[in-house]
């Protein structure tokens, strides 16, 4: 592989760096699940992301980019509406 491209399991990726690091989904327990009907668009979680995983979806909603979630649960917990679950990885 050329220097500017890094291989992760089967993919190749330019410039990891813009994203709050590296493909994190290969080591991950668990992973929040994010419930439309309760999410208030309120922007904490987008906030806390440690990762920068998460962004405002559809109508500002929380749109998580597992490539990125460690599943840290710290969006789980800072949410005020309880919108965000942390469940186990392959449920």
């Amino acid at each position: 592989m050329s220097e500017d491209v890094t291989g992760i399991r089967g993919f190749a990726v330019a410039d990891l760096t813009s994203r709050g690091g590296k493909y994190v989904a290969n080591w991950r327990v668990f992973k929040p699940v994010v419930d439309l009907e309760k999410c208030v668009a309120c922007g904490l979680c987008i906030s806390y992301c440690p990762e920068e995983a998460i962004k405002r979806g559809e109508g500002g909603k929380a749109s998580i980019d597992y490539r990125f979630c460690k599943g840290c649960g710290i969006c789980a917990n800072e949410c005020p509406s309880k919108a965000i679950e942390m469940v186990r990885e392959g449920e």
